[in-house]
């Protein structure tokens, strides 16, 4: 009988392969990711460890049982059977606030050849607060800073943080039924936005999240002591009131917040160019080719977001890209 797909893929499997070619060949390392979104930022990653040594090469599992965009099936299949030439990219998830506390989590944590975000998913990245202007400059090619995102963001996080501890702490106490991953996200959406008026749109997120921390705390009256220990344990995580954003649901803070927020601004921006280009004309005809030629060069807010990788010197990236640098180190020395 011919051994099954899983069976083959294995850190010895492209080891093997390494060592047919010559000796001043450079080492391919494999790098399994979950979906086609994930390949992009995760070259972004390991890309500027590449030298004349060794490369990685970012792959989607498919065939078979490895299907795309199931991290639990990645798990399962490569991460143990992940090495030296072979390793798994994962978004964190909650696997990473977690810290042991599930198997997935367990995976995560203490499987050398697996990376993960440090925040939810790429998606937070994507939605890191100091890059949001560069991201409308992208999409509208108009630089008049109209919006504060990073203080946005913050005030976001801040109203969003006693709730989220709630989530982490259900999960945590096996007490999702309850208070679920879903149940959470609706609470912290927003609702309408508007951008000359956003405190409107916070206050009204910090209403919501009183009501459902009161209701929780009625349900458990003795969680106290662990959900004040757990705050304190989830700082040391990198988990702040001011971040909180960046370990909440990637898709709920992508779609629900962020684009929204930055299609409104942009198109703020686009109308200000607009006019800008209505009135600085000299005449008709230059209006409607000027105009025509700025329309032709804005681009899609959803795109320019996947493209962004204004995160990169962000404290969560640079671990991340510290878990990488070591595990180059020790390859290189053979440790």
């Amino acid at each position: 009988m011919g051994r099954r797909l899983k069976d083959s893929i294995t850190s010895g499997y492209f080891e093997a392969a390494n060592r047919m070619t010559s000796k001043d060949a450079r080492r391919r390392i494999v790098a399994y990711v979950e979906s086609y979104d994930d390949v992009f930022f995760w070259r972004t990653v390991l890309s500027g460890f590449e030298d004349d040594t060794c490369y990685f090469e970012v792959m989607l599992p498919s065939k078979g049982t490895l299907r795309r965009g199931k991290k639990s099936v990645l798990m399962s299949v490569i991460a143990d059977n992940a090495g030296k030439d072979m390793i798994a990219c994962v978004d964190a998830d909650y696997d990473y606030l977690m810290q042991g506390r599930t198997v997935s989590s367990q995976k995560i944590l203490e499987n050398p050849f697996v990376f993960h975000t440090y925040v939810y998913s790429i998606e937070n990245y994507q939605c890191f607060a100091a890059s949001l202007h560069d991201v409308c400059v992208m999409v509208t090619l108009n630089d008049h800073a109209i919006f504060n995102f990073t203080e946005y963001m913050r005030q976001y996080s801040e109203a969003c943080y006693p709730l989220f501890v709630w989530s982490i702490w259900a999960y945590r106490t096996e007490n999702y039924d309850y208070f679920s991953l879903s149940d959470f996200t609706k609470v912290i959406d927003p609702g309408g936005f508007n951008v000359f008026a956003p405190q409107v749109a916070i206050d009204n997120l910090r209403r919501k999240v009183s009501r459902r921390v009161n209701v929780l705390r009625q349900h458990f009256p003795r969680a106290k002591e662990s959900y004040l220990a757990l705050k304190d344990e989830l700082r040391q995580l990198g988990v702040t009131p001011q971040n909180t954003y960046l370990y909440i649901q990637g898709h709920h803070i992508f779609d629900t917040v962020v684009v929204p927020i930055v299609t409104k601004v942009c198109n703020q921006l686009r109308m200000e160019r607009e006019r800008e280009i209505q009135v600085t004309s000299a005449h008709r005809t230059q209006m409607r080719n000027e105009l025509s030629c700025y329309e032709n060069s804005i681009e899609d807010v959803r795109s320019m977001l996947k493209k962004n990788v204004g995160y990169i010197n962000s404290p969560q990236f640079n671990r991340l890209r510290k878990e990488v640098e070591l595990f180059v180190e020790r390859l290189k020395t053979g440790r």
